[in-house]
This record gives structure tokens, C-alpha cells and sequence, in this order.
């Protein structure tokens, strides 16, 4: 039987980076690439307004080429589905891509809209975290080494200072009842500077925390690696 050939939906955040350490550790395909969601206008990545210098340093030590995905600001999903699709296709086409692996965990209406997205593809989905307890998922990716800063965080549903905060047992357990371990229902972001899934850690330093449109940003800018 074919190796599957998985391409990974990726955000920079932790679901993402355990997702890519899970595919590894399975054995059961190989990941030979990543996807992000990009603005250029901004030079960001879309959902959590991470620096896209960043997001290449995660894939240059996750090994792996960063397939970006090119956003106009604003952007319809009509535009945003067809910019995916279109790059699914470059990617099989170059790759010979058979999988598309996301980081969901337990949503059932997002898994729904990737499996219908997918469909007609040729592709097949994989959600190598679903379902998993996402407290002793945290616990688990902490365990494992993983280290992520807060980025990104909805104000309605978790504090302003927590935005920039690293995501380690203390901070976990200051999440007020009713927000989500792993922030699942979009409570907060993270971004990952350290785990097994990279050869090297991204070295990132604190800039300005800002609310715009709704949500509260903690910047991050790269920063030199002290050895």
C-alpha cells in the first residue's frame, strides 16, 4: 500500500505543532509539508496575527516547506476557500499530497467544513487529536516539551493579561471555569517556540499588546537564540 503523503494545516499554534509530532510518532504517513493562511498586506498570518518571519522559522525547524496561502484584507470566505483549494492542487501536484491533517479537537461543525471542503479533492481529512481530553492533552504536549506563548486571546471569554503569556501549568491553571484547556472554542491562540516536533527553538521577544476588531494581540518579534 502507498505511503500517505500528509500536508498539515498549520496555524504556529500548539494543536498544529502536537498534531505534526503525533503524524511522526504514528508512522502511519509521511508529512511532507506545511500550510498557512497568510495576509502579505500585513505580513502576517490571518487568524492570529503572527509575523510570518515566524512562521517560517517554525517550518525551517520542523523540516519541512511552508506552502502560504496568500489572503487579500479584508477577505469573503468564497475568496478564502477558493485560495485553499487552489493551493491543495499546486500542492498535490508537487508533493503528491493524499492527506490534509488539521488540529481539531472536538468542534463537530469545523470538522464538518474541512471534510466538505475536501470533498470532490481527492484528498482525505485526518484529525490525528480528535476527541482527546484536551486537559490531559495540554498536560500531555507540556510534558512533551512544548512551550507556546498566548498571541491571541477573545476578550469576551479570558482576561486581557493573559494575551503574551507563556501556556505553562500555571498559567493553565489561572484559566477561569468554562474556558477550554486548549482554547478550543476560540479563547485563545498560541504560538509555539519550543517542542519535539522542532530541531531548533524560535526565539521570539515581547512586543505591544493591542484589541482590534474584537480581539487582544500580543506581538512577538524575533529575537537571537543565547546559547
Amino acid at each position: 500500500m502507498p505511503v500517505s503523503r500528509i500536508l498539515l494545516s498549520w496555524s504556529g499554534g500548539k494543536d498544529a505543532a502536537w498534531a505534526l509530532h503525533q503524524l511522526r510518532r504514528s508512522g502511519g504517513g509521511d508529512v511532507v509539508g506545511l500550510m498557512s493562511a497568510m495576509v502579505p498586506e500585513f505580513d502576517r498570518i490571518s487568524m492570529h496575527g503572527v509575523r510570518t518571519d515566524l512562521v517560517r522559522a517554525q517550518a525551517h525547524a520542523a523540516g519541512l516547506p511552508l506552502i502560504e496561502v496568500g489572503l487579500p484584507w479584508p477577505c469573503s470566505n468564497a475568496i478564502y476557500e477558493a485560495e485553499f483549494l487552489s493551493s491543495l492542487s499546486a500542492a498535490r501536484a508537487e508533493f503528491g499530497v493524499t492527506h490534509v491533517a488539521f488540529g481539531d479537537l472536538f468542534l463537530e461543525d469545523v470538522r464538518a467544513y474541512r471534510e466538505r471542503l475536501l470533498q470532490g479533492t481527492g484528498l482525505a481529512p485526518l484529525f490525528p487529536l480528535w476527541g482527546q481530553p484536551t486537559d490531559s492533552l495540554l498536560q500531555a504536549m507540556l510534558a512533551g516539551g512544548v512551550r507556546a506563548r498566548i498571541v491571541c486571546l477573545d476578550p469576551a471569554r479570558l482576561d486581557r493579561h493573559f494575551a503574551g503569556r507563556e501556556l505553562d501549568a500555571a498559567t493553565a491553571a489561572e484559566l477561569p471555569p468554562g474556558v477550554d484547556p486548549c482554547g478550543e472554542r476560540g479563547e485563545f491562540h498560541t504560538f509555539v517556540t519550543h517542542g519535539p516536533m522542532l530541531s531548533t527553538p524560535v526565539a521570539v521577544e515581547a512586543g505591544e499588546v493591542v484589541e482590534r476588531d474584537g480581539f487582544v494581540y500580543a506581538d512577538l518579534l524575533a529575537a537571537p537564540i543565547h546559547v
